[in-house]
């Protein structure tokens, strides 16, 4: 059919291949999920190997092309073994989705050292430096994808934001430098700013009732968010569909951030 023809066309990723950092779980896992029925090959990195195996033999059960790589992103050594070893697997990314991360949040005059250089080491600096090894070989192909999953506290404080809203603060500046950096070469860099998604990373709030009551109150569409909600926009995001979108930070909270 023409209509079908036309959507594959302009969304399919056939071809293509993804990393997903954090892609085990929550949101990174649903978006790994959507790039690979897609058509992507995609390369899941995260550090548990149980959680690992689990979602590629999960993504493979439905005719994916899918592998794994355990790494720990604290570190850029471990960073950049991961990368070496993702781009190993099928070849080298035309897409890369920076879903992992860590939400250490202490009140501000309980924060250590350690609970700062953490959150940043994971937050930012992986996705800086996943962008730097894998951004200008895109650049050169002259097609390319960076997904960042940023947060609200990114635009606005509360729930004791601390390093964490830093951390992603800066991730959706690093995602305006990308852009900037490699947009020219076909190479689109964009941020997905969920609002409150039941996932294991906000299991701190998700566990008290009442408080996920109120925050679905906040919202417009009435309820909060689930993983499975970021599929589409990832997709869009990854593809060819998105050629003229950059440098954006596009907002999955069902009205979170507007009501």
């Amino acid at each position: 059919m023409i209509t079908q023809s036309y959507l594959a066309d302009l969304f399919s990723l056939q071809g293509r291949t993804a990393l997903v950092t954090g892609g085990s779980s929550g949101i990174g896992r649903a978006i790994a999920e959507a790039l690979a029925r897609a058509g992507a090959r995609v390369v899941v990195v995260a550090r548990r190997e149980a959680e690992l195996a689990a979602t590629v033999e999960a993504l493979r059960s439905q005719g994916a092309t899918a592998a794994w790589v355990s790494g720990d992103l604290g570190t850029r050594d471990g960073t950049r073994a991961a990368a070496e070893e993702a781009a190993a697997v099928f070849g080298e990314p035309d897409i890369l989705v920076n879903s992992a991360g860590v939400n250490l949040r202490p009140p501000l005059d309980d924060l250590t050292d350690e609970v700062w250089d953490r959150t940043l080491a994971v937050n930012l600096e992986a996705p800086h430096l996943l962008g730097r090894r894998f951004g200008p070989g895109m650049a050169e192909r002259g097609f390319g994808r960076i997904i960042h999953i940023s947060s609200q506290q990114a635009h606005r404080a509360f729930v004791r934001s601390g390093a964490y809203g830093v951390s992603k603060g800066g991730l959706e500046s690093l995602a305006r430098s990308q852009a900037e950096a490699w947009s020219p070469y076909g190479v689109t860099c964009n941020t997905l700013v969920p609002g409150f998604v039941m996932t294991p990373l906000n299991e701190r709030l998700s566990s008290d009732p009442a408080v996920v009551a109120a925050l679905a109150e906040r919202t417009m569409v009435g309820r909060n968010g689930l993983p499975e909600d970021f599929a589409g926009a990832a997709v869009f995001l990854a593809s060819g569909a998105s050629a003229y979108v950059t440098g954006q930070s596009i907002f999955v909270d069902g009205g979170f951030s507007v009501h």
